[in-house]
């Protein structure tokens, strides 16, 4: 519905009753989870982007974090990717992706706690231009853990879950990473998720949400300089 990213002083659209809607930003890799399990799941919703430097006041009465992704249907509102995601699985049952098995789930959910451990130095990486090499092998260590975890075609087993969409979005930005290093990921010290990466690039829900590295690289060129271009790429082909 909202392609530009909604300011403070803006109105915010009427919502259809009946109809489910997210409250995202465009390169948001929190928001991103929700998306592509919107997309998996192949459930109708409309998309609010918001302008996350200038808030609108009815973002912050929807979410007084002021961080998205929010979830809104009728007159229920959730947010937090996790918290989203779980309600999204419960409340449409086609495609799950939870797994039922009860072991399967910890184990997800504890690879998913852990892992702003990769996030972290992710970010540390990015500000420090690839010039602390300490900073770069911090981060493949944190990954070293999900290598060793990732001994089927998916986290999810021979499906996917949960788990493969929470970590994607981080993985999509490699690319940006790589170009900032000069360095790729080591195909030979991460076999298993370069491979797993290549099968994610496959998913419809990957390709309906995917952005091109120009695109990340458009967007965090203008985050870096304080004043971040929410709206990068919808007048230009990047």
């Amino acid at each position: 519905m909202s392609q530009k990213a909604l300011a403070k002083g803006s109105t915010l659209p009427p919502l259809e009753k009946g109809k489910l809607r997210l409250y995202s930003m465009r390169f948001c890799p929190y928001a991103q989870r929700t998306r592509l399990v919107l997309e998996h799941k192949n459930i109708p919703y409309e998309t609010i982007n918001v302008n996350l430097k200038e808030k609108p006041d009815w973002f912050l009465e929807k979410n007084p974090l002021g961080l998205v992704p929010i979830v809104e249907h009728d007159d229920k509102i959730v947010y937090e990717s996790a918290v989203c995601d779980d309600y999204l699985d419960e409340l449409f049952k086609t495609d799950p992706l939870t797994p039922a098995d009860v072991y399967r789930k910890a184990r997800e959910r504890i690879l998913a706690d852990g892992f702003h451990k990769v996030t972290t130095p992710f970010y540390k990486v990015l500000r420090s231009k690839g010039q602390d090499k300490e900073l770069l092998e911090e981060f493949y260590k944190a990954l070293d853990r999900y290598e060793k975890d990732l001994t089927e075609p998916f986290f999810g087993g021979n499906n996917l879950s949960m788990l493969d969409y929470h970590l994607w979005p981080w993985f999509e930005r490699l690319g940006i990473m790589a170009r900032i290093t000069g360095q790729a990921l080591p195909k030979d010290r991460f076999p298993c998720l370069s491979a797993w990466m290549d099968r994610m690039y496959e998913q419809p829900a990957v390709r309906k949400t995917v952005f091109s590295d120009d695109m990340h690289g458009a967007f965090l060129s203008s985050f870096a300089t304080g004043t971040p271009d929410y709206d990068v790429g919808l007048d230009a082909n990047l």
